[in-house]
């Protein structure tokens, strides 16, 4: 039954256009774990999935044009993103059928809060219009750039985090309320410092502009200009969830 709900979610987000053909696959693999372990698990990840793409459907065309010279990728999240976001919330689902354990909750959770929150941050922050500033160094920093971020937007991270707490509340979960709600804050900022360190930056010659696409939207094939090679977006949203889940469990 899980795997029925979980492939028809993914073909009405195939459908309505937030999930690419292989993000569709992975998200039926990913709701099938989540539900195999459990309902409340399912309805954790498809409150995280509804959010995320409402968010993103939301003044689609006025992102578009603000932020899609900078980012990477477009709506349609592919396997990558998927995976990036979810796959530590299912691998502790896994872990809850293999070992039973409290812990998985707290784990779970946490990713889970983190990933909401940086998501809610970014879309919102970035719909909300107004220049981010570096998380690092103070500096204006166009739209969409990786690390910037905007008093909105951070009121719209934590947003996110409370979201996911209180549905892990009602879910009953034993995991406390501050407990994911700050592992969800945690692991947001530090998306942002990795974003604005470590991570791959790309330079547009004929534009003169910073860029994470590997060919900038004048059609340039773009070049490294900082940061780890191959440390993308999709890395930089894995460790997110990773310090999401270790914040919560360690203060469960």
């Amino acid at each position: 039954m899980g795997a029925l709900v979980s492939v028809f979610a993914a073909l009405a987000a195939r459908r309505a256009r937030t999930l690419a053909t292989s993000g569709a696959i992975a998200a039926a693999v990913v709701g099938t774990i989540c539900l195999a372990a459990g309902w409340s698990r399912g309805a954790l990840l498809l409150a995280m999935f509804v959010s995320a793409s409402a968010l993103s459907r939301l003044g689609e065309r006025q992102k578009a044009e603000r932020a899609g010279p900078v980012v990477e990728k477009g709506d349609e999240r592919d396997a990558t993103q998927v995976l990036a976001n979810g796959g530590l919330y299912a691998a502790a689902a896994l872990g809850s059928m293999l070992a039973p354990s409290p812990i998985w909750y707290a784990i779970g959770a946490g990713a889970l809060a983190a990933s909401a929150a940086d998501t809610w941050a970014t879309e919102v922050g970035t719909l909300a219009g107004g220049d981010p500033i570096s998380i690092v160094s103070g500096s204006r920093v166009a739209p969409g750039t990786s690390g910037g971020i905007t008093l909105v937007g951070t009121a719209a991270g934590v947003g996110g985090a409370l979201f996911i707490a209180a549905a892990a509340a009602l879910a009953n979960w034993p995991v406390s309320f501050a407990a994911v709600a700050l592992a969800g804050v945690a692991g947001a900022l530090a998306d942002s410092l990795l974003g604005a360190t470590v991570q791959a930056r790309r330079w547009c010659e004929l534009c003169a502009k910073s860029t994470e696409r590997l060919v900038h939207s004048c059609g340039t094939v773009t070049s490294h200009a900082g940061g780890l090679a191959g440390f993308d977006n999709d890395a930089v949203n894995a460790v997110c969830s990773g310090v999401g889940a270790l914040v919560a469990l360690l203060l469960s």
